[in-house]
């Protein structure tokens, strides 16, 4: 059996949340490693700092290929929908799964390079990237199994948070931008079209963005929530990200042409992206707010109350 590992912070509160499973899953964990290691032949190097819901390790095979183990925690993604892309995209858009145990939600994934962020890019570098990366995972169909959660679905439940989180968290933004996203929201539900529909990441931003493999100049992305929905919902993602300081300049006009950027990247269309992205920087905004990310929050919250002083379609 090997001796301790290094297990995130973030990690044991996650798993302390789920209780008892929770608890026995850190207790266990060392041997569920040691025999991962002995069955697909490879060995856990570092620890990944920047994991959250999951165990997640750099690590080396016998025959000294980089690799990456990531073992989820208990009751967390129960129908083992990450895995169930992953294994479907056959790395195409995706990091390429390796191998698997669906018993313990436990894979083996290739090694990709830094994360977007990390690279010397002006922002609409940085969104083209995403867009780019995001038609290549369109390509792949939706996994079979249990149905994934559409956009009608999301749409509903980003209706149901906004408005317990505005009122619970004293209405930190203006009514109208609160009315106005549940007025986009619903506008999403109502367009949900299947025949119209992907296989979306679900958290297309720069952190999940990683450079690919090898010698190409592409990038890949990890941690896919899921969704089956229309292309515009993926676009609401980096439609909300704007650090943490308000960038400077015309804040509506900075909203539209990155839209337009996306729009134009994609061939989505550019209302439907407008709309998502709306609701994106709403919802995040009281999310980060929440979890007492004042900053952050803020600039998502002046970013929508912008948006929302524009009345009518932008597009």
């Amino acid at each position: 059996m090997r001796g301790p590992l290094e297990i995130t912070e973030k990690v044991r509160r996650n798993a302390a949340l789920v209780g008892d499973a929770g608890r026995a899953w850190i207790a266990d964990l060392p041997l569920l490693i040691s025999e991962l290691e002995v069955r697909w032949a490879f060995k856990v190097q570092a620890s990944v700092q920047r994991a959250s819901e999951a165990f997640v390790a750099e690590a080396r095979t016998n025959d000294g290929l980089e690799v990456i183990v990531k073992i989820v925690v208990p009751g967390i993604d129960q129908a083992r929908q990450e895995l169930r892309i992953l294994r479907r995209a056959q790395g195409l858009g995706y990091a390429r799964l390796i191998r698997c145990d669906e018993v313990n939600n436990a894979m083996l994934l290739e090694k990709l390079g830094p994360q977007l962020h990390q690279f010397d890019l002006s922002g609409d570098a940085r969104i083209q990237v995403i867009a780019t990366t995001l038609r290549k995972a369109w390509l792949t169909p939706p996994p079979e199994g249990p149905p994934l959660v559409t956009g009608a679905e999301k749409a509903v439940e980003f209706c149901r948070l906004i408005a317990s989180n505005w009122q619970s968290l004293d209405r930190p933004c203006s009514e109208r931008t609160i009315e106005l996203a549940l007025s986009y929201a619903e506008r999403r539900r109502r367009a949900f079209d299947p025949a119209q529909s992907v296989l979306a990441h679900g958290d297309a931003h720069e952190w999940n963005t990683l450079r690919a493999s090898g010698n190409g100049t592409g990038f890949k992305f990890v941690d896919p929530d899921g969704a089956f929905a229309e292309r515009a919902f993926d676009l609401g993602i980096p439609m909300r990200e704007w650090g943490d300081v308000t960038p400077a300049g015309d804040l509506l006009q900075l909203g539209r042409r990155r839209c337009l950027q996306l729009s134009q990247f994609t061939g989505a269309e550019s209302q439907a992206i407008w709309e998502w992205g709306f609701v994106q920087c709403v919802s995040n905004g009281l999310s980060l707010l929440r979890i007492g990310l004042e900053k952050p929050a803020a600039v998502e919250f002046a970013m929508a109350d912008a948006w929302a002083a524009e009345p009518g379609p932008m597009f």
